[in-house]
């Protein structure tokens, strides 16, 4: 286990006219990043959050925040992104045909670089990009929704990943399941490879607060982890 495991919540289940306070208490929580959920309404069938509501509740807390974005053509405003505050950005495979540039544009632009990968998209689209990837993102639902079913099935794809990074010098780069991680799912996803945990629903849903539930989710993955 040489990555550290990487609890990151969605904001998505978060009260959306409280947000700046939102994010402090999930700093005081404990997490490792803030997930932004960055949707177009065209990419998937949802519209969520533009540069300007994170840079409102960028104010409020010190923590990292990566952005997702869920977006048809992401090059067109990602400076924005991360302008706003955002230290990762993560794009679709799926959204742009010109991918390396696209990567290599984010890293011009002073932020970390990721890739994401929907369900039906193979590894391999991610061969001749892996130099400038920061984290692979595994879908683990469809985008769209927050809420949605662990795909258990995501738990072969997490692992193949693993070994392409590990098998051609990319150990450090990390590997981030995003849809259904709870507890009954993380340690699943934790023992093919994943390294960085976005939960949203079932972490809010901890009766006992987000520190516990953090806590929790945290001491599930570690022990998973090979």
């Amino acid at each position: 286990m040489s990555l550290p495991t990487q609890i990151v919540p969605s904001v998505l289940p978060a009260d959306l006219a409280d947000l700046g306070n939102g994010c402090r208490a999930l700093e005081e929580g404990g997490v490792d990043k803030i997930h932004w959920d960055v949707m177009d309404g065209h990419f998937v069938p949802n519209l969520t959050f533009g540069p300007d509501v994170i840079a409102a509740a960028r104010r409020y807390v010190s923590v990292p925040f990566e952005a997702h974005l869920m977006v048809e053509r992401p090059d067109d405003l990602m400076h924005l992104y991360i302008e706003a505050g955002c230290q990762m950005l993560i794009v679709h495979a799926e959204t742009t045909p010109h991918l390396h540039r696209t990567l290599a544009r984010i890293r011009e632009l002073g932020a970390e670089a990721a890739v994401a990968l929907n369900p039906s998209t193979p590894i391999g689209i991610v061969e001749n990009v892996a130099d400038l990837l920061d984290m692979v993102l595994i879908m683990t639902v469809n985008p769209g929704f927050g809420g949605q079913s662990y795909l258990p099935t995501m738990e072969l794809k997490v692992a193949e990943m693993r070994r392409f990074l590990d098998n051609n010098g990319y150990e450090n780069v990390s590997i981030e399941v995003d849809g259904g991680i709870g507890a009954a799912t993380i340690a699943g996803a934790a023992i093919a490879g994943t390294d960085v945990f976005v939960s949203g629903s079932a972490l809010f849903k901890y009766p006992e607060g987000l520190a516990f539930g953090v806590a929790d989710l945290r001491s599930i993955a570690e022990t998973a982890r090979p």
